[in-house]
């Protein structure tokens, strides 16, 4: 949990977070965004603050930097210069709450049309007010000025064929449109479009109660839901200052493990189909589907299982759950070596993963990249490690590292993975404890319906836990859990009520799709392909 810890004036935020980076090693960015306290019940300075979340490169110290901002400019200085993953997390502010960064090189929308009028994220906003785009948008506002930085003449230009790469196309791996300059089959020149997903998950969250918006949390990364729940529901649990059960941390670990297995599952199999290799889909999927099955009987749902709740959990472990677990682990382990039999040795698949997509492991720290493919690139940053939670310091498993940060490493390093998330999980299925599955607290876990119909005071808990939500003390909360793909974290505000004043979700997705562009300029278009199916960019999660 984080706490503002810095309060600085406006004029000071590039001054003070360049010492914070050169002086006291805040090497990344994780987010920045904005709060509207137009309706917040505390008197501010302003109306706007913006806030920045920094981590050390050792990755044991963060830092929450708050700043109200200027009404009447509503600028501030960009920092881009100092982040690469500054330059969508800016335009995400500023496209969401009108905040303007002076010396950003390209602030306009990231998440919204560019027809869109107004900033959805703003209190005063109408929020039934629809906005449809009726013209493309032709990305050469972005392009030229790119191809210009890197050289290219006029005529030069002339010479380059531009095509779109998505949105509506199998191989972009969701609702992504990438704008490439192409020299014959070499990309030049990349621009990256998102938002076509966009679901309002942050403003949905603004009128539900923190309970109510655990079914949303599953479609953020779908690939490996429950995980999103677990990483929402820390969050509201530290803020309330509750420690859920050791048989709930338990069952979480065990399903987050999965869930984090199945996600894997996911990238590794579409990405050999993008390299060709149809065979080790079925060979992974097959497990895959015993997995969906188990959490179909434990939860009732199939794909987004909305499991956790505030407290605790929805339901305990089923009658047959751990023989079930331990088929689909054993089958999982089948699948994992059956699909690296048909690569290992494979001349083809080595030549087209290999030296292909690299991400530097400098650059992948600039740019907020996190989970799997920085960890591929050589930096052994897993949240379970160096930031533990719900006992993860107490298992025996290997935080696993690649050495180039190519395609090869990125898919191996989620086959290790996946072997030490099945580690994980043996030793949390032999050390799981009895006792109660969720907290003693009326004030936050609905009552038996045996009181319910039984007394009055049980109807009353049920009937305003319903209605006004589970009250929240006032105050501002960074919380952040290992995903699939990264760290996803929340910065939550809190005016007391049952309903959140503010939820902003940290996508690890978001960060590492805003360096694809780079990261794939001077690679051929079919390389193009295989490493943004290696990244695992997963639509709901970085549109939201």
């Amino acid at each position: 949990m984080l706490k503002t810890d810095m309060l600085i004036d406006a004029k000071d935020i590039k001054s003070t977070i360049t010492r914070l980076k050169n002086e006291e090693d805040y090497t990344l960015l994780l987010d920045v965004t904005a709060v509207d306290y137009l309706q917040y019940p505390d008197v501010t300075p302003s109306r706007f603050a913006v806030i920045y979340i920094l981590r050390t490169s050792d990755f044991k110290k963060q830092i929450s930097i708050k700043s109200y901002v200027d009404d009447n400019t509503l600028e501030v200085d960009s920092i881009s210069d100092l982040y690469y993953s500054a330059d969508w997390a800016e335009r995400e502010t500023f496209d969401q709450y009108g905040i303007k960064f002076k010396g950003h090189h390209n602030l306009k929308r990231v998440l919204n049309h560019h027809q869109f009028v107004g900033h959805p994220l703003r209190k005063d906003y109408e929020i039934t007010k629809g906005q449809v785009c009726t013209e493309t948008e032709d990305l050469m506002d972005e392009m030229l000025p790119l191809l210009k930085r890197k050289g290219y003449s006029e005529d030069d230009m002339e010479e380059l064929m531009m095509l779109n790469v998505g949105p509506s196309h199998p191989a972009s791996h969701g609702t992504i449109r990438n704008f490439v300059a192409m020299e014959g089959e070499t990309i030049s020149a990349c621009v990256t479009e998102i938002g076509y997903l966009h679901r309002g998950f942050e403003k949905s969250c603004e009128t539900h109660n923190y309970s109510q918006i655990i079914p949303y949390t599953d479609r953020l990364n779908y690939c490996s839901a429950i995980l999103n729940n677990i990483g929402y529901s820390k969050a509201v649990e530290e803020m309330l200052g509750i420690d859920i059960t050791p048989r709930a941390k338990m069952i979480r670990v065990i399903i987050g493990e999965l869930s984090r297995i199945i996600d894997h599952l996911v990238c590794n199999a579409a990405n050999m189909v993008d390299l060709g290799g149809l065979t080790s889909l079925w060979y992974l999927f097959a497990p895959r589907d015993k997995a969906y099955d188990l959490f179909s009987k434990l939860t009732g749902a199939r794909l987004t299982n909305s499991y956790t709740r505030i407290g605790g959990l929805e339901y305990d472990l089923y009658d047959g759950f751990e023989q079930d677990l331990s088929q689909v682990l054993k089958d999982t382990e089948k699948a994992i070596e059956d699909a690296l039999s048909l690569i290992l040795h494979n001349r083809i698949y080595h030549d087209r993963t290999q030296d292909v997509g690299v991400i530097d492991a400098e650059f992948a720290i600039s740019a907020g990249i996190t989970g799997p493919n920085l960890r591929a690139a050589g930096v052994a940053y897993d949240m379970r490690k160096d930031n533990p939670y719900y006992g993860y310091e107490n298992f025996d498993f290997d935080v696993v590292v690649g050495s180039h940060g190519d395609v090869y490493d990125r898919m191996m390093c989620r086959f290790e993975e996946m072997k030490q998330s099945i580690r994980i999980i043996r030793q949390a299925m032999k050390e799981l404890p009895d006792g109660p599955l969720n907290v003693d607290h009326q004030g936050i876990i609905l009552p038996d319906k045996k009181d319910v119909y039984g007394n009055i005071e049980g109807l009353m808990n049920q009937f305003k836990l319903t209605f006004e939500g589970i009250k929240v003390p006032k105050g501002e909360y960074y919380s952040a859990t290992e995903a699939g793909n990264g760290e996803l974290g929340f910065y939550i505000v809190s005016d007391g009520s049952g309903i959140p004043y503010k939820v902003k979700c940290r996508p690890p997705c978001f960060y590492s799709l805003g360096a694809y562009s780079r990261i794939v300029e001077g690679d051929m278009l079919a390389d193009a392909i295989v490493t943004m199916a290696s990244m695992n960019f997963i639509a709901g999660e970085f549109d939201r």
